[in-house]
């Protein structure tokens, strides 16, 4: 389950998308989810997905790595289905008790799984696609105007970068830890629900004491590195967009036009 979750990690390959400048991607990625909010029907979710489809196919990215990436997240798709396929009013189809299944509540259920399967592997694509220091120029220079007014905006894209970066360490640190504790006869899985719920619990304390020297560590690299903030930093390679940046956020502006348009004729 630990090495399932790949928010925050990087896939390394030559694709179209991977070559594209990390602002585009970053907005890119703010569109779609625009767009998923949009869609108020089915035939808006066809469009979304079948446009995902086309990016996962330019990235290069193993479909397998990127479905592997929603069974950690199983548990709140079930949440939020039952929840939904319960709580919704509509045309009963099967009632016992006080539970009830309703046209409605089916219908409520899957428009909002699909809806969080679609923005979780398009944010998931982001940070698969777009290399750390990459992520962090990108986020800066989208924040650049809303410096004048005050806002450290290297100060944000760094703290940002920096616990995407960790999301990977964190899940790899856990990992050892509870290699070394079950090679010491510690049992994560069998037992009851509670005991099971418990069984966690020894592996935050250790979690914690590594979370806070790989920081620590960190600190001290950027000290020993000079890092004073982003005043006055300069760049080996400077963001420079190209014809292709433009084509693609030329594309992602026309689907959303795409996406507003099939909700008025639809």
């Amino acid at each position: 389950m630990i090495r399932d979750i790949t928010l925050g990690q990087y896939y390394a390959a030559d694709s179209p998308i991977h070559r594209l400048d990390s602002r585009v991607k970053i907005t890119g990625v703010l569109l779609y989810i625009a767009d998923l909010f949009i869609v108020d029907d089915f035939i808006g979710f066809g469009l979304c997905a079948a446009a995902l489809c086309l990016y996962v196919v330019l990235s290069q990215v193993p479909v397998k790595f990127i479905m592997r990436g929603l069974k950690p997240i199983l548990l709140i798709l079930i949440m939020t289905f039952c929840l939904n396929i319960f709580m919704v009013d509509g045309r009963i189809l099967w009632q016992w008790g006080f539970l009830k299944v309703t046209d409605e509540g089916i219908y409520t259920a899957v428009f909002m799984a699909v809806r969080l399967i679609l923005l979780i592997i398009a944010s998931s694509l982001l940070t698969l696609t777009t290399k750390p220091i990459e992520l962090t120029d990108g986020i800066e220079k989208l924040m650049s105007p809303l410096a004048k007014i005050g806002v450290p905006a290297h100060d944000i894209a760094m703290t940002m970068s920096i616990a995407l970066r960790f999301i990977p360490m964190l899940l790899e640190e856990t990992d050892r830890i509870m290699k070394a504790q079950q090679a010491r006869g510690a049992d994560f899985e069998s037992g009851n629900i509670l005991r099971r719920a418990k069984s966690p619990i020894p592996i935050l304390v250790p979690l914690f004491v590594s979370s806070f020297r790989i920081a620590q560590d960190l600190a001290m690299a950027m000290e020993a590195r000079c890092y004073r903030g982003g005043k006055g930093r300069t760049r080996m390679k400077e963001m420079r967009l190209k014809g292709m940046d433009f084509l693609a956020f030329f594309l992602m502006l026309a689907f959303l036009a795409v996406v507003i348009s099939e909700r008025v004729v639809f």
